[in-house]
């Protein structure tokens, strides 16, 4: 197949900016084969991406790395600009999630405000002539091991925090070369496959607009990035 189109560099996937570039280079990410590659970038964003909540899901993958912090849509647009920058091709897979996946992680003043659905994605990558997909990386390792500890009773199926999955002991969220999940289970709508974020947010817009957009990037998320840093006990 032709992968060239998943390569290429758009307005939110700007992996030519110099702090993306460097990064790649400082990681000799392109020295490693595929296989260690995809899995050295993907460990990059899951744990040293802190999980949080940016200003806009649409921002580039420069800022996302700048803010040291994303959800679901900002750490997978910069997942998708450090695998190209690296020479790995992939693509988008846009979704809505149910808002309840994010009870707990949002504090349940704010809840009311938040989409009932709300836009939702992962990346695929192309591997073994094969699309896998990645959401396992949302979450960083220390806030989710914060939320099995404390719902240790529960193994099986868990939805909040930011987390849906059928075993909340071990959801799959490593890179072994096949899908990942963290939050699959509470998918509502699927968008289908888009070649970047950029054309899905032309298409479908944003979470928030007018109001709630502006309370949310000026307050709100201020309010839920520090809740989540409690959760995660920093």
């Amino acid at each position: 197949m032709d992968t060239q189109r998943f390569q290429k560099e758009t307005a939110i996937l700007d992996y030519t900016s110099p702090t993306i570039a460097q990064l790649v280079e400082q990681r000799g990410w392109k020295k490693l084969d595929t296989f260690e590659r995809i899995g050295a970038i993907y460990l990059f964003v899951r744990d040293e991406i802190l999980f949080g909540y940016n200003a806009s899901d649409d921002i580039p993958a420069s800022q996302v790395l700048a803010d040291g912090y994303g959800q679901c849509n900002t750490k997978g647009s910069l997942l998708m600009a450090l695998l190209r920058a690296s020479g790995i091709a992939c693509r988008f897979h846009g979704f809505t999630i149910n808002n309840a996946l994010q009870k707990g992680a949002i504090p349940p003043f704010l809840m009311p405000l938040a989409p009932r659905y709300i836009l939702h994605s992962w990346v695929e990558v192309w591997f073994r002539e094969r699309w896998v997909c990645l959401e396992g990386f949302i979450l960083d390792k220390a806030y989710l091991m914060s939320i099995q500890k404390r719902f240790s009773e529960i193994s099986q199926d868990f939805c909040g925090y930011g987390v849906a999955t059928t075993c909340l002991a071990k959801p799959p969220i490593d890179w072994e070369g096949s899908d990942t999940y963290i939050q699959k289970e509470g998918i509502h709508d699927d968008f289908g496959v888009f070649d970047d974020p950029d054309a899905f947010f032309l298409e479908k817009g944003a979470n928030l607009s007018g109001v709630k957009k502006f309370f949310f990037r000026f307050l709100f998320r201020h309010l839920i990035n520090r809740n989540v840093r409690n959760i995660r006990g920093v």
